[in-house]
């Protein structure tokens, strides 16, 4: 009984460093600035899901990683997304509903982005960022050099080391910003 107790801190651990993770990488001032990511709350929840969608693929390509340590890093988002909703001021009876929404919209972008990533397709998954509008601006190359990026981190993170990545030690790649590396 006490080792599935031992078991469950050590995956939450590896769960909050794995999001932490996630949210260092979102945070990133270029996918803001150069890619033109709204620095909004829906532009943010955006690239974090981007982002955790990568982990969890990555986890989920790791034979040693199990069910528990996905799940658990799911549950993290909720918490933070419960957090950033009340801070934001979100009155307390709709939180649930919004947070429920951001979970629903973290599996719908996961399938949806799946078949793409796993294809290199980085024109269909750039016609998907643009259609989930988190971009500022309509620019044509933004969403192709953010698409570029997801593909390209999804072959540099299944390249890296399945335990440290477990840890929550993950090297994404450089970002593409400008509009002449697209093209």
């Amino acid at each position: 009984m006490l080792k599935w107790f031992k078991t469950r801190a050590e995956n939450q651990r590896k769960a909050d460093k794995l999001y932490g993770a996630v949210v260092a990488r979102a945070r990133c001032a270029q996918f803001y600035t150069s890619l033109g990511v709204s620095d909004t709350p829906e532009g943010r929840y955006e690239i974090v899901v981007l982002h955790l969608f990568l982990v969890l693929e990555r986890l989920r390509d790791d034979p040693d990683t199990g069910q528990a340590l996905p799940r658990l890093l799911v549950e993290r988002f909720v918490s933070d997304m419960d957090d950033s909703l009340r801070e934001l001021g979100t009155g307390d009876l709709s939180v649930p509903k919004k947070v429920r929404r951001a979970v629903a919209g973290l599996y719908e972008r996961v399938a949806a982005y799946r078949p793409m990533v796993a294809a290199g397709d980085a024109k269909a998954l750039a016609h998907l960022i643009a259609t989930y509008g988190f971009l500022a601006e309509d620019v044509d190359w933004r969403p192709t050099a953010l698409a570029r990026y997801t593909i390209k981190a999804m072959a540099e993170l299944a390249r890296q080391d399945g335990g440290a990545i477990r840890t929550g030690k993950i090297a994404f790649p450089d970002l593409v910003s400008h509009k002449e590396e697209v093209q």
